[in-house]
Order: C-alpha cells, then structure tokens, then sequence
C-alpha cells in the first residue's frame, strides 16, 4: 500500500469527576454541570446519590455523583484552571476544614491512567478508596475499571459501600436530559 502515512492528533483524556455538594444541592450540581459541560465534553453521568456527611453528624446530607469527560486540558490546568474557578463562581470558600459544608466539590477522581503525586494533585484521587459511593459512581460508567497504579478493581471498592446511599433517580434522570446524555 502507498499513500500518505496517517499522523494522529492529540486524544482527549477520559476523566472522572467527582461532584457533590450540601448547601442547595440540586440547583448547586446543575449549575455546575452547566459550567463544565462549557469546559469539557461530558460523556455520561452517574447515578447521584444522597449520602451522610462524614464525621459531621449535625450537618446536612450531601448529594454526590460523578460526570464522565473527555478533555484536552491537562490534570493541573483542569483542576486548577477549570474546576476550582467554577467552585468559586459558585461560592465556594475553603477553610482549613475539609468537611465543612459546601455549595459545591468538584474533584479530579481519575485521568485517563494517569499515577500522579504532586502537590495539590493526586490521582487516581485517594478519595475512590476511602469513599466507596465514589467507586461505585466511576463502576456505574465504566464497569471493569481498574485503579491506576494499583491494578485494584473499582468494582471491589464500590461493594465497600457502608452507611446511608439513597438514590435520586429523578434528579439523575433531569440531569442527564438537560445534558442530553
């Protein structure tokens, strides 16, 4: 065969990221969900799901899911310089206390099968193992997955899953038809 040989561009990474939030939940989620969708292309989104506030037993529930994307924007320029600014829009102060309530979280939890430990930045987010809610998110969207780094099946983490997890289908389903996903 003759011809031109093919050059590939650049790939978009595969990201997950973690939304959540207590303070206005449902209208904090969907305005961030809005912003991002500006920033990267959403792929899909997870089941959200109310869950108890971790060693907060006076605090309001928490609603939490996960948005899967495909950027170009590196890990650090996303956090840095997509997600924290969309926090801040939305008011988002963070203190010292890294439980207290929130309008909105938005976190890195996996890029592509990026292994990174840098100030600031740690991924695979070692949150995936510490909240199984979350690997059970990232499961729903891409059943089979593995943590980088470790080979450790997110599916094994997700049935780790203790505490109060209710669904919110209806707000998951207006969700995702507002972003046609």
């Amino acid at each position: 065969m003759s011809g031109t040989p093919r050059v590939e561009g650049p790939r978009a990474a595969p990201v997950f990221i973690g939304l959540g939030s207590n303070i206005e939940p449902e209208k904090n989620i969907e305005l961030a969900l809005l912003a991002l969708r500006r920033q990267v292309q959403l792929t899909a989104l997870s089941t959200f799901y109310e869950t108890e506030p971790i060693d907060r037993p006076g605090q309001a529930p928490y609603v939490n899911g996960v948005a899967a994307a495909a950027t170009f924007s590196g890990p650090r320029p996303l956090k840095f310089a997509v997600l924290r600014p969309i926090e801040e829009a939305q008011g988002r102060v963070r203190t010292e206390d890294r439980y207290a309530p929130r309008t909105i979280d938005l976190d890195i939890l996996l890029y592509d099968d990026w292994v990174l430990h840098e100030d600031g930045l740690v991924l695979p987010d070692p949150d995936l193992s510490k909240r199984p809610f979350l690997a059970k998110c990232v499961q729903e969207l891409r059943p089979g997955l593995c943590l980088p780094g470790t080979g450790q099946p997110l599916e094994g983490i997700a049935r780790q899953t203790t505490g109060r997890l209710t669904p919110l289908t209806a707000l998951t389903q207006r969700l995702r038809e507002m972003l046609d996903l």
